[in-house]
């Protein structure tokens, strides 16, 4: 019975950095946001040096056809749920070595859950 509630209490701790990692502030992310945007448009359908971010939760990289991403990014094959987004924008080049992204990533967690949460929005 122990090792149940020892892997319920692991369960949940889990659950709480999932959500935790999900908890910011769209408003304030989409402030930090102008920092990404002047490579990359929120607009659907909108791509500038970056591609759009329109959807970009839960897209699977170098998913959009008319934008030519990187032979990194093309083959870093992953999925942009928050988790992953959370880990790119810490930092880009180290996440996928070979990239063209020349941004040096947040180092703030805040101001990435606050981006993420203002990248879900974008739908």
């Amino acid at each position: 019975m122990r090792v149940i509630y020892r892997l319920l209490a692991g369960l949940s701790m889990v659950v709480l950095a999932n959500h935790a990692l999900a908890a910011g502030d769209a408003e304030a992310g989409k402030v930090v946001f102008k920092k990404c945007a002047i490579c990359h448009s929120p607009e659907q359908g909108v791509n500038k040096v970056g591609p759009s971010l329109w959807g970009v939760v839960g897209r699977h990289s170098a998913s959009i056809a008319d934008f030519n991403y990187s032979d990194a990014m093309k083959a870093a094959d992953k999925t942009w749920d928050p988790e992953t987004l959370n880990t790119w924008i810490t930092n880009p080049k180290a996440f996928v070595p070979g990239t063209k992204m020349l941004f040096v990533g947040l180092k703030d967690q805040t101001d990435r859950d606050n981006v993420i949460a203002y990248l879900e929005t974008l739908k």
